[in-house]
């Protein structure tokens, strides 16, 4: 008699896989990020038509942006950690979209009464509406790290159960959508303003978050119903274990539950803890939480056994060789168009695309801990080409240029041909020899193949790092230490931004490519004394998956903060 199950339908497989919370969250991550691209790249078009095609609030709201996240990220992990996690997950998601409605809605007004405004008490009500745009879009912000934390650090976790595969396979999913909504979001709302208007593009971004929030509060509920063990967290299991000892077993005969059998007793501690510490429920002791939390987040954060790892993704941060408006304002003035940058920007979305997959088949093969060190070696020596156009034919490259000579031309209206002075007369110096079309774009085209190259590397190290946060912080203190491991990225990319600010000119440009590398070997340094301190000389031994003994030494967390 055959006992085995029987097989399923392909009918079956499907409509099972469709149905599964890991689907779930792939649709819930999608809508999230479509809408954070969509908001992200708008915002920042939007702010500066409104402020006459200046950067200015611009540059405020990244400021602001990166400020509140590398002083809230660690408090807003702690947060994650205490509260239930659909109680988090359905309150970020809330908050965020909400603010980017509210935030759209302002806008729209906004664009619509600018004139007038801009008379109601000398500007004052547009510079409100200015503040209240970068406040809310803020809040927005931090609550879109939040859900980042509570789903793609904590929910992802949980699904996946001990599998680790599974885990990594989900990893790269959630990265390969990104990459996706990366790229087609910001060109679909473009599309809306450029042949709408700004006013339009802000509707429409409003009203896509308004239905995405209930499509993703709907399936956030239906992947907490589908796992059970989203709704239990460390400290609650804890507690369970506590009672059930605490509790006799003649009470437990008697039909009592541990829950009741230890009421009094719970009572009776909560109320000895009040009497012996009546400061914590002072005003003084209230205000200082804050920063009790900081404090202890950034400790705990130092204390992990993950630390250099996680400083390792934080350094690769600090660099201009990526696809922001640093890179692409350069390329511009190197002569390539909108039309060249937008292939440059496909062929780099599917670069980071290859590195997702190349992440999973490497993990199997050489383990977790050697992925990353083989995807370093990949990153750093395809930026080796970065280096080199530094120093190509087309480079602009000229240390003996100042770096603020681009600002002080445009102070004082002179033309950027150089002026030499002879004898009390001012003649102007011959232009330097053209380049021909091939040696003028060579150094462009190093530097973009460099970029686009190491995409590969980057992604598949960024996603063995993610993995190692995840299956080596304890439950109860993962939001905290990601919340900081936010922090730390913020800052290192706040730090290559004043760095952008020190050396503007293209002439300069160079120098920050050396200091961008120079920051990514370092990260990579770092990553390699932590893998060495793991597996020795067993790191450069490629073993098969059921050769492989990689471990990582349990948290060392400290007992008191």
């Amino acid at each position: 008699m055959d006992n085995s199950a029987p097989k399923k339908t392909c009918c079956e497989s499907v409509r099972e896989f469709f149905t599964s919370a890991k689907f779930l969250i792939y649709m819930g991550h999608a809508l999230s990020t479509w809408g954070d691209r969509m908001w992200n790249f708008a915002v920042a078009v939007f702010l500066v038509e409104l402020y006459g095609n200046s950067l200015l609030l611009t540059a405020v709201y990244g400021l602001v942006v990166a400020g509140s996240v590398l002083l809230l990220g660690a408090i807003i992990g702690d947060w994650v950690d205490k509260n239930p996690r659909l109680k988090v997950a359905q309150t970020s998601l809330l908050v965020q979209n909400s603010c980017v409605i509210v935030c759209g809605v302002l806008l729209m007004v906004v664009f619509h009464t600018k004139e007038q405004l801009v008379e109601l008490y000398n500007g004052w009500i547009l510079t409100t509406c200015y503040i209240l745009v970068i406040t809310i879009a803020n809040i927005a912000n931090l609550a879109s790290t939040a859900t980042s934390i509570t789903i793609q650090r904590d929910w992802v976790v949980v699904v996946a159960g001990q599998d680790s595969s599974k885990l990594a396979d989900m990893n790269a999913t959630v990265r390969i959508i990104d990459q996706l909504t990366n790229i087609l979001a910001p060109m679909l709302v473009g599309q809306i303003m450029a042949f709408g208007s700004h006013f339009i593009g802000c509707g429409f971004i409003s009203g896509w978050n308004l239905c995405s929030m209930c499509l993703e509060y709907a399936l956030l509920w239906k992947v907490y119903q589908k796992t059970p063990a989203l709704a239990m967290k460390a400290g609650q299991k804890e507690q369970q274990q506590e009672l059930k000892q605490l509790s006799s077993p003649k009470e437990l005969e008697n039909g009592q539950s541990p829950e009741e059998s230890s009421q009094p007793l719970m009572n009776e501690a909560s109320a000895v803890a009040e009497a012996d510490s009546p400061k914590k429920h002072g005003c003084c002791y209230q205000v200082a939480e804050p920063v009790r939390t900081f404090k202890a987040g950034w400790v705990a954060y130092y204390n992990q056994n993950i630390f250099f790892a996680g400083m390792s993704l934080a350094f690769l941060y600090m660099t201009v060789l990526g696809f922001d408006c640093i890179t692409t304002g350069y390329a511009y003035t190197q002569g390539l168009n909108g039309s060249v940058l937008s292939l440059l920007m496909g062929a780099s979305a599917v670069s980071g695309i290859c590195g997702t997959v190349a992440f999973t088949w490497v993990r199997k093969k050489c383990g977790l801990i050697r992925t990353g060190f083989i995807s370093g070696v990949a990153q750093l020596s395809c930026l080796l080409l970065c280096v080199i156009s530094v120093f190509a034919p087309g480079s602009p490259f000229d240390l003996s240029v100042s770096p603020f000579q681009d600002l002080y031309t445009h102070l004082v209206g002179e033309t950027p041909l150089t002026h030499v002075v002879t004898g009390g007369n001012t003649t102007t110096a011959a232009p330097a020899e053209e380049l021909s079309p091939l040696q003028s774009y060579m150094s462009v085209s190093l530097l973009f193949a460099g970029v686009i190259a190491a995409r590969v590397g980057l992604w598949s190290f960024d996603l063995t790092v993610t993995q190692l946060i995840q299956e080596n912080v304890i439950e109860s203190e993962r939001g905290v230490i990601n919340g900081v491991q936010n922090s730390m990225n913020y800052l290192l990319d706040l730090l290559h931004f004043i760095m952008v600010i020190l050396a503007p000119n293209p002439e300069a440009f160079g120098l920050l490519v050396i200091i961008s590398v120079s920051f990514v070997a370092m990260g990579h340094i770092m990553y390699f004394a932590f893998a060495f301190k793991n597996l020795g000389n067993r790191l450069f031994l490629c073993c098969s998956p059921e050769q492989k003994v990689e471990t990582v030494d349990s948290p060392s967390l400290p007992t008191t903060v």
